[in-house]
């Protein structure tokens, strides 16, 4: 790593600030110590040298006084009031240096140094997890429809999978996440009455311990021609009770804070269980739903970062083919690469192709997965010259590979889905124009939510 050059008498900005800081650090690697990058809310650097094992005080003394210097020189206002510090000085300094949070320099993975970033929000895109498993080792699978920007038809895509999941036998429960801008609840209820909670109240009462007793899930109106599925709404606001005001707004502009031992994560990742359950708990037979969509709301948000990396096996990315995607695409796995997650997250991904216009030789779809294949190649691995493209301990599909996170699944734009008002519309799901737009649609997205070997045991009913 080389440090960029900075203009003559320019400042030094944020985006110059990382690779600046972390060069230093693998330079004070090199000395044999273990470094840890530590980048505040600010975005301003510490490098803590751990000391702890090996304590040398003259060695360290004299890189204290060569490297502090240098730091605050070359990170101009990113660098902190201290900008190297040893962790023999600090109290708390095994926090730091044995948080989970913090990674290995992707840049260069068998160095001695990890970056440990502290952000206000957005944080849970560079920590990803598999979903936590029931006791008896069984687990709902979930999956996640999201796209970066919004008006792309997610909503509606997922109202649809969710009946044709429903008809193909599985006890289906869809959750709105969408917190600022509620709509599948309605689409996907089928005439059924709203219960009078929603998740915003999950949110909201769990953050003060009084989420007991909300009735936050419905079994919709549907019932699927098979007479075996079911299909069940959380939806992101319930209707309220007769008399008391619901004060939506109100209750949003406070759902996302963080509180001691109920951060905003932790009560989001509650509440999706918490639906499951109640569906067990209310429900006939007692089981719990085997799958769930979460309808996640667009943007690199909070909400679409815990959703993806916390709580789904499958995350389907909507989009169109335009520069906004693909840019929006690229910061966001771009943020996956320099945390060290891509890796973790790269496989479980799979691009749709909304809104696709009618073009000649499928041309629209050709451009669609090139864009989308420059784009995913953040999260691939680089193949040394000559290296097997099928090598097991490489994952980089070839640009036509069918079954790769790149490849899109198409939905066709029809313009009787344009100004539908679906929720007063019944039957819409069975005419012809929705079925011809979502019939790639809906058996890939099927093979892919039922083949997962995360699947729950109990499947179809």
């Amino acid at each position: 790593m080389t440090l960029a050059p900075r203009p003559p008498g320019g400042p030094v900005r944020f985006a110059d600030a990382r690779p600046r800081a972390l060069a230093l650090a693998h330079e004070l690697a090199a000395t044999g110590v273990d470094v840890l990058a530590v980048r505040d809310v600010l975005g301003r650097f510490t490098l803590l040298v751990d000391d702890r094992t090996h304590p040398a005080p003259e060695t360290l003394a004299r890189l204290n006084a060569d490297y502090g210097p240098r730091l605050t020189q070359d990170l101009g206002p990113y660098a902190a009031e201290r900008p190297l510090l040893l962790a023999s000085e600090l109290f708390s300094a095994d926090a730091l240096l044995d948080s989970e949070r913090a990674v290995t320099d992707p840049e260069r993975p068998d160095g001695r140094v990890r970056v440990l970033d502290n952000t206000v929000v957005g944080e849970d895109w560079a920590h990803v997890s598999t979903p936590s498993s029931e006791a008896d080792g069984t687990r709902t699978h979930r999956t996640a429809l999201y796209g970066f920007k919004g008006g792309v038809g997610r909503s509606t895509a997922t109202a649809v999978l969710a009946r044709h999941l429903a008809d193909a036998g599985h006890l289906v429960l869809v959750v709105d996440l969408d917190l600022e801008s509620p709509g599948v609840g309605p689409l996907a209820t089928v005439d059924a009455e709203l219960p009078p909670h929603g998740v915003i109240d999950l949110l909201v009462e769990s953050a003060v311990g009084n989420a007991e007793g909300l009735e936050h899930v419905i079994r919709t109106g549907y019932t699927p021609p098979t007479g075996r599925g079911e299909l069940w709404v959380a939806p992101a606001r319930g209707r309220g009770t007769p008399g008391v005001p619901y004060a939506y707004v109100d209750k949003l502009n406070r759902a996302y804070a963080d509180v001691p031992g109920a951060d905003f994560a932790d009560r989001l990742e509650q509440a999706v269980r918490a639906c499951e359950d109640a569906v067990a708990r209310d429900g006939d037979s007692g089981r719990r739903p085997d799958i769930v969509l979460l309808d996640s709301r667009a943007g690199i948000h909070d909400i679409a970062a815990v959703t993806i990396s916390r709580l789904c096996d499958l995350a389907l990315l909507f989009g169109t083919d335009n520069a906004q995607t693909w840019q929006g695409y690229g910061d966001l796995f771009a943020a996956w690469l320099t945390s060290g997650q891509a890796s973790a997250v790269r496989e479980k991904l799979r691009m749709v192709a909304s809104m696709v216009p009618d073009s000649p030789q499928g041309t629209y779809l050709q451009s669609f997965r090139e864009h989308a294949w420059e784009c995913f190649a953040l999260l691939y691995d680089d193949l040394p010259a000559g290296a097997d493209e099928f090598a097991t301990d490489t994952f980089s599909p070839s640009l036509e590979d069918d079954a790769a996170p790149h490849h899109p699944i198409p939905i066709l734009f029809e313009p009787g889905l344009v100004g539908l008002d679906a929720a007063a519309t019944p039957g819409w799901q069975d005419r012809a124009f929705v079925q011809a737009a979502y019939r790639d649609f809906l058996p890939t997205a099927t093979l892919l939510i039922t083949a997962d070997p995360q699947q729950s045991s109990e499947g179809p009913r």
